[in-house]
């Protein structure tokens, strides 16, 4: 009985075909700093053989783990749900973790940079706490009066419909760094700050409305939109970012809500 003989592969193998996936050969620019190192940043690149259905986040990872350690960037969860990994890529704000490669012309230099008006601290990672102090400024919790309810607070599926859109906010942080008027103004609550107000503002079992309201009724409020729609493109859940602020101007104007 004959033995089948198995041919082995030379281990110059075609790089570019890796268990039937046919690889590209990528290059990733991106906008490095390190304030310890160097007062500006600088664009360094990167090439990588990748598969054109990976994402972006795995192209960054196997920069850091296979070429350059020092790479800094956040990261959490890779399913598009923590917001973490919020950055300039190829000039747009998105998700590093839903970002296909084969979606940004991989054929050219995916250029990929930290998001705009928070400062940078390295590489890709902005500070983040002007963000959610602007978060926290709306108080985005339930406010009640009385005694603590003896059953859950009902609503009907309509009153919950009323906002159910800002609900899918993971404060990423892009649609507010997508906005131009915060760009220079970093004391603009912002789009996301917005949003998480209108999501109790409209919410029947909420009484804090009218607080919130003359909160965003301050200068650097909800009347410093410019209605530019960068932040609804700009949102990777998809909520209708401007729709929810001109609702919330609407409710300044009529107290209806």
């Amino acid at each position: 009985m004959s033995t089948p003989t198995v041919e082995k592969h030379s281990a110059a193998l075609d790089a570019a075909e890796v268990g039937g996936v046919k690889l590209i050969t990528v290059t990733l620019r991106i906008r490095r700093f390190n304030p310890e190192e160097l007062p500006d940043p600088v664009w360094v690149d990167y090439q990588l053989e990748m598969d054109p259905k990976e994402r972006v986040l795995d192209a960054l990872n196997k920069v850091k783990w296979e070429q350059d350690g020092t790479l800094t960037y956040r990261r959490s969860c890779a399913h598009g749900i923590c917001g973490s990994d919020a950055m300039r890529i190829n000039g747009r704000n998105r998700l590093a973790c839903k970002t296909l490669i084969k979606d940004v012309n991989p054929e050219q230099p995916i250029t990929i940079e930290a998001i705009k008006g928070l400062t940078v601290l390295k590489d890709l990672i902005v500070d983040m706490d002007p963000f959610f102090q602007a978060y926290k400024d709306v108080m985005p919790f339930l406010i009640t009066s009385g005694n603590e309810p003896t059953r859950e607070r009902l609503q009907t599926a309509e009153d919950r419909e009323r906002f159910d859109d800002t609900t899918k906010c993971i404060l990423c942080a892009a649609c507010t760094s997508s906005c131009p008027v915060f760009w220079n103004d970093g004391q603009y609550f912002g789009p996301a700050a917005i949003v998480n107000a209108h999501r109790f503002i409209f919410d029947s079992r909420d009484e804090g409305a009218e607080q919130r309201l003359e909160i965003l009724n301050d200068r650097e409020g909800v009347w410093r939109c410019r209605t530019t729609f960068n932040c609804s493109e700009a949102c990777p859940r998809g909520i209708e970012v401007t729709k929810a602020i001109q609702e919330v101007k609407r409710a300044l104007v009529t107290r209806r809500f």
